[in-house]
């Protein structure tokens, strides 16, 4: 069965085809459309792509789109085509658009789009939030009146399909069983989160109710005091929507910096001495190191850190500053391993301490086999 797997991301939208050996048959990288102008543009993208995908005589059998946001009713693979009750779910799909307004409409938009082109097509959602569904009460619940905790506000968590690969991979890498590991997966790219993984399962994670809660991001604030925003608002007399706009677009490295939410732009002008760059670097870092240890904590222990994204994968210093922070838990890099360049590594040394891994992101991998296995469920 091969699978045409639709990652519609923040900054960018990624199209693969995978066969049923997870071998990858073909792929584009596009920039993210401009709001408004999704289902145009993925019409095209995707008629081209399942027309230079079966350019060889194989048809794609199914499609999978990584959705970011299932709210409480999904916290599983949902089929969104014709199929019995498929309605139904992509009816309920569009009505939690709101919680994630920077991702799940362009997700929604390329679903609509490849509705279109081909009607009798199965397509599948696969949830970010899925890999946190079962988050203990503890770590989803905020400290919130009943009244809005009964309405859902809870911590669902995100990055679940990247978070779930990275440990899979970690596990296999070492040579280790993932049930019998607790593992930090660092997902450090445009947009952030770390997942405390037990076992196989997501156990904590610095996302919350929607994308905006934990670590510094590209141009995502991260965590602030919510007194802050209020403070903000009210003396400025900004509108919600005002105060979104600042949070999603003009925060993070980006607003600490001044110049960019380009990791790599950042350091480059930290090095040239911008004092602006060297102080959203730290933040950012300092950021990353004190949220693993509070993972580390919700884990009672730690057998593994994997990095991933694109700057978890891509940058041998930010990795060597976060892991020299944490030196206190005994882990220790393997510098060789570390500036190396390429395949999914163990870039620790063969001391006693925590192992250091890095693993390319893989979300098409997760979504491919959610794909096959529900069809395959379902046939």
């Amino acid at each position: 069965m091969d699978v045409l797997v639709v990652n519609a991301g923040s900054s960018s939208v990624k199209l693969r085809v995978l066969d049923d050996a997870d071998a990858l048959r073909w792929s584009r990288n596009l920039p993210a459309p401009e709001h408004g102008a999704e289902r145009h543009v993925f019409r095209e993208a995707l008629a081209g792509a399942l027309a230079e995908a079966g350019a060889d005589g194989r048809r794609v059998a199914a499609a999978g789109h990584r959705v970011v946001h299932g709210g409480e009713r999904f916290t599983s693979p949902v089929r969104l085509d014709d199929a019995p009750g498929a309605r139904d779910a992509l009816g309920a799909l569009d009505a939690l658009a709101d919680l994630a307004p920077l991702h799940n409409p362009p997700s929604l938009a390329a679903i609509h789009a490849l509705r279109e082109l081909q009607p009798d097509l199965p397509q599948v959602a696969c949830f970010d939030t899925a890999f946190h569904a079962r988050l203990p009460a503890v770590a989803a619940t905020y400290a919130l009146p009943r009244t809005w905790r009964s309405e859902g506000v809870r911590r669902y968590g995100f990055h679940g399909l990247s978070h779930a690969w990275a440990s899979r991979r970690a596990a296999a890498l070492l040579g280790r069983p993932l049930g019998s590991l607790r593992l930090v997966t660092a997902h450090l790219g445009a947009g952030a989160s770390l997942a405390a993984v037990a076992g196989g399962r997501s156990v904590d994670t610095t996302m919350g109710f929607t994308p905006l809660e934990g670590l510094v991001m590209a141009t995502r604030s991260g965590t602030i005091d919510p007194g802050a925003l209020l403070w903000v608002q009210q003396r400025a007399g900004l509108s919600a929507a005002e105060v979104t706009d600042v949070l999603e677009h003009s925060s993070g490295l980006l607003g600490l910096s001044g110049v960019s939410g380009d990791l790599r732009v950042v350091l480059e002008r930290a090095d040239a001495g911008d004092v602006d760059c060297v102080a959203a670097y730290e933040v950012y870092a300092y950021r990353i190191r004190t949220a693993i240890g509070a993972m580390v904590a919700a884990l009672g222990g730690l057998d593994g850190l994997v990095f991933t994204g694109g700057a978890g994968e891509a940058s041998p210093r930010l990795r060597a500053d976060v892991v020299r922070g944490l030196a206190f838990l005994g882990m220790e890099l393997d510098f060789v391993a570390n500036e190396a360049h390429g395949t999914d590594r163990v870039i620790s040394s063969s001391g006693p301490g925590p192992a250091v891994v890095v693993v390319e992101a893989r979300e098409d991998i997760e979504v491919a086999r959610a794909v096959r296995a529900l069809l395959g469920a379902q046939q």
